[in-house]
């Protein structure tokens, strides 16, 4: 296989009238997907369109996926942006990119002009008017070949110019084929999509429905911070798999959901992005005792997910602390290496920097060639030809059993007071403390002093007291601030920089 949509195709014939996806007023069954991406890539063609971004800019809905199809269709790579992301980050997206194409819906065509790139503006309504031109899409086929671009997904850059990683077809097959086994998607699977679609976390359930005729509902963002409605849309669509950053589960049982309401059909619970709270972990666990727990990670330039550790019953025993949840082992045909500083490996038990290798690597950054040769780089421990893996910035240890722990970012160690200080354990110890559902440490450079923030009905004086009983002088936060929720991002993850202008 060389293109991703073959597994559309063959979806499509074993499934034709079975609903792909879905949210709470439209659907679209295989055949209308697969259908109405071709005749929008005959309509990008036809614009002379080839092996270049077209961005799609749109709210969350099954259409946008049939767009993000349409443009893979006609041999060119998706760029999606969404009405709630920071105007001034889509503004230089679209500067950087500079799109012959953007696919719009009524809601964001005012704002496209607004952002001075109304002359690249295509109605999506225009482009599933086209009719299907075979010979057309068939000539993109015969030219196309697995390490041709797919998408370009920007992350936020730590000079606040967003970098655009930039994957393709052969990493995207690669990580279909590793992941669908690991989370036991197959036919029968009902996913909850919680991510904005903008973000390459999305490409867990979208991978998982055209590869194994799975359906997916999108989840309205809002939803959770309402943790019933949560709920209740989980057994409203009998939603069996959900896939969620750690911030997102904790809102729901960190706010109560589970006190008035439980999800009656969860067979698989998969988490990752963040750390999360083993004591939150637990509160699922009770609320879907027969679920399968999976924690996942990965960095986006590896296409996803690349790490997975199924967690183990020692971790659900209300008596034990058995540390933090590991992050495990790596997919099929992903490698990896710990280096410690000077790029010498790490012994079992050392800590090091976590680097990936293998075809779930992507391209790189898009137009961004410094900042690409600083991110992947030769593998220092092969001089004998060339081999790119990625330096993720997080850092890990090997445990005797062989799975990997992560520790914490390196830009989240900091140094106080002449000691290294994990911010990643502060918040760990915060959360260990009954009351306490989620926290988050933050450094403030100018005055080089820690900041808690936490949500939960523990006092501070309490908080304050097992801190003090549980941690060296130098970690101790200057200051404990109790919040009714913490800020989220739109992907789910705590906003760190809400917290630190606060």
């Amino acid at each position: 296989m060389k293109n991703i949509l073959q597994y559309l195709e063959a979806a499509e014939k074993r499934f034709p009238e079975k609903t792909a996806f879905a949210d709470e007023s439209e659907s679209v069954s295989f055949t209308a997907l697969a259908e109405l991406s071709r005749r929008g890539g005959s309509r990008l063609i036809s614009k002379g369109l080839y092996n270049e971004p077209v961005a799609v800019f749109m709210k969350k809905a099954p259409q946008v996926i049939c767009t993000f199809f349409a443009v893979i269709y006609a041999g060119c790579y998706y760029v999606p942006l969404d009405p709630g992301m920071p105007k001034h980050r889509i503004r230089m997206i679209l500067d950087r990119l500079q799109p012959s194409a953007v696919v719009c819906d009524d809601a964001c065509e005012k704002l496209l002009c607004d952002l001075g790139h109304g002359d690249a503006m295509l109605s999506v309504s225009e482009l599933f008017s086209a009719e299907e031109d075979k010979a057309a899409l068939e000539s993109v086929r015969r030219r196309s070949i697995d390490t041709d671009p797919i998408y370009i997904v920007f992350t936020s850059g730590s000079t606040g110019m967003p970098k655009g990683v930039t994957a393709c077809h052969r990493s995207l097959i690669d990580y279909a084929e590793a992941l669908c086994p690991v989370i036991g998607a197959r036919e029968d699977s009902v996913f909850g999509m919680q991510v904005p679609l903008y973000v390459d976390a999305c490409m867990k359930e979208i991978l998982s429905v055209i590869r194994c005729g799975s359906s997916a509902y999108l989840m309205p963002q809002s939803i959770f911070m309402f943790p019933v409605k949560a709920i209740e849309y989980l057994n409203k669509y009998r939603i069996n798999t959900v896939c969620w950053v750690a911030s997102a589960l904790t809102m729901i049982s960190g706010l109560g959901g589970f006190e008035e309401m439980m999800p009656q059909y969860l067979r698989t619970v998969c988490f990752g992005s963040e750390v999360f709270p083993v004591k939150q972990l637990r509160a699922w666990k009770n609320a879907c005792p027969k679920a399968e727990f999976i924690n996942l990670y990965g960095p986006t330039e590896a296409t996803g997910m690349s790490f997975y550790y199924r967690v183990e019953e020692r971790f659900f025993d209300e008596r034990a602390d058995p540390g933090p949840v590991p992050i495990g082992r790596p997919f099929e045909n992903t490698g990896y290496l710990l280096l410690k500083e000077g790029d010498v490996p790490a012994a079992p038990g050392e800590q090091g920097e976590l680097c990936i290798r293998g075809t779930a690597l992507t391209l790189g950054y898009f137009d961004d060639p410094e900042r690409t040769a600083a991110a992947f780089t030769q593998n220092p421990l092969n001089p004998h030809y060339p081999e790119r893996i990625y330096r993720t910035g997080d850092l890990a240890v090997e445990t005797e059993s062989g799975d990997l722990v992560f520790v914490s970012r390196k830009d989240n160690q900091i140094k106080n007071m002449g000691h290294r200080i994990e911010l990643g354990e502060i918040e760990s110890c915060a959360c260990m403390l009954s009351g306490v559902e989620s926290a988050c440490c933050i450094f403030v450079k100018e005055t080089s002093k820690l900041y808690l923030y936490y949500m939960g009905t523990a006092d501070e004086k309490s908080l304050q007291r097992y801190m003090r009983s549980e941690l060296p002088r130098h970690m101790l936060p200057s200051k404990l601030i109790k919040l009714e929720t913490l800020p989220l991002l739109p992907n789910g993850k705590i906003d760190r920089n809400k917290l630190l202008e606060m």
